[in-house]
């Protein structure tokens, strides 16, 4: 068994590591699991423990993807949370893109039809940067999200994305790319 998941892989450049690490520092007396930029990446389907024998199937869903997307850019320029502002539960950074949405989509539907069906409702563009544990003060919180709400962080040319296993430690994640789909449509 693999725990697999199909994502776009981010290089974090100077601006958004500027952006990161000051998030960071300003939040820092709050119990937040921050994700490490190398981690940082846009999921597109999360498969969960697969077993090897159906490494055939994911490949064909992906590579059936490939053929209807063309190289892209997306922006990412906003900085939000999940969960409410009473009970934040993730710290985000959003993209803007329409054809990441249609990626995405294509994805999960594509995905769908090979057996590996939908684990959520909508398919919702962003990085996940911070997985939050407690936060002391509520309001200071708020007022520094809503800080960065607007914040452009990068722009990346997307040519291909990427199946990863994720291999758990205690330290954190690790992740291996299985396999790689340029997007070629043909």
């Amino acid at each position: 068994m693999k725990r697999l998941f199909a994502a776009i892989k981010l290089y974090p450049d100077e601006q958004f590591l500027q952006v990161y690490y000051s998030l960071k520092q300003k939040l820092k007396y709050d119990k937040i699991k921050w994700v490490e930029p190398e981690n940082i990446h846009l999921t597109l389907k999360f498969f969960g423990e697969i077993q090897e024998n159906r490494f055939h199937d994911i490949n064909k869903a992906l590579s059936a993807v490939t053929k209807n997307h063309k190289p892209f850019k997306l922006s990412i320029t906003r900085t939000g949370i999940f969960g409410s502002r009473y009970k934040p539960r993730i710290i985000w950074f959003g993209i803007d893109c329409p054809e990441i949405k249609l990626l995405g989509e294509d994805v999960l539907n594509t995905c769908n039809r090979f057996g590996f069906f939908y684990d959520r409702q909508n398919f919702v563009p962003h990085l996940t940067v911070g997985r939050i544990k407690n936060i002391e003060n509520k309001k200071y919180f708020q007022k520094i999200i809503d800080q960065y709400s607007e914040a452009f962080l990068q722009t990346l040319n997307v040519m291909e994305f990427v199946l990863f296993e994720s291999i758990l430690h205690p330290t954190g994640p690790i992740y291996k790319v299985i396999e790689r789909y340029p997007l070629i449509c043909v």
